[in-house]
């Protein structure tokens, strides 16, 4: 069950491989993710001294979870993957110019999850491309749907 997707990822870049990573949080920051306080939008993924790190996602704090901590909105988390899934990530992202960006946070056996995708950016041209793409197969569906009434 999904709980928040970053929808501008698929806009701004191709996706190539998915990886699902787990996440080390806070209690606050897990009743807050439970409440759907969360935002994936500005956030990206960083690999440093061989371990991964979510930097930039926004987990707002309810006001009863957190009465005797004082939250940080937007602190770095750890992400954790298996040892040869970071190894293949980081000669990915070093060599060949790919990037790391959080897909998709969901649970999964009451587990918070976070789906990172192994990206290349999109220039100008490619967006505008899938923009047509995507109405051109809307226009399709909608022809589809008229002709089948009758």
């Amino acid at each position: 069950m999904s709980i928040t997707e970053n929808r501008k990822a698929r806009h701004d870049y191709f996706i190539e491989e998915k990886y699902e990573a787990g996440l080390m949080l806070h209690g606050w920051e897990v009743k807050a993710i439970r409440a759907g306080r969360v935002q994936l939008k500005e956030a990206y993924v960083v690999i440093k001294n061989g371990e991964v790190f979510l930097i930039g996602a926004h987990i707002s704090a309810l006001p009863t979870a957190s009465t005797h901590v004082h939250p940080d909105a937007t602190r770095t988390r750890k992400l954790l993957l298996h040892a040869e899934e970071i190894s293949r990530l980081i000669g990915k992202v070093e060599r060949a110019g790919y990037t790391l960006i959080p897909l998709d946070l969901h649970f999964k056996k009451s587990r918070i999850k976070l789906e990172i995708g192994l990206a290349k950016g999109k220039k100008t041209h490619d967006k505008r491309e899938t923009i047509k793409e995507r109405d051109t197969q809307r226009e399709i569906q909608r022809a589809m749907r008229s002709h089948n009434r009758y």
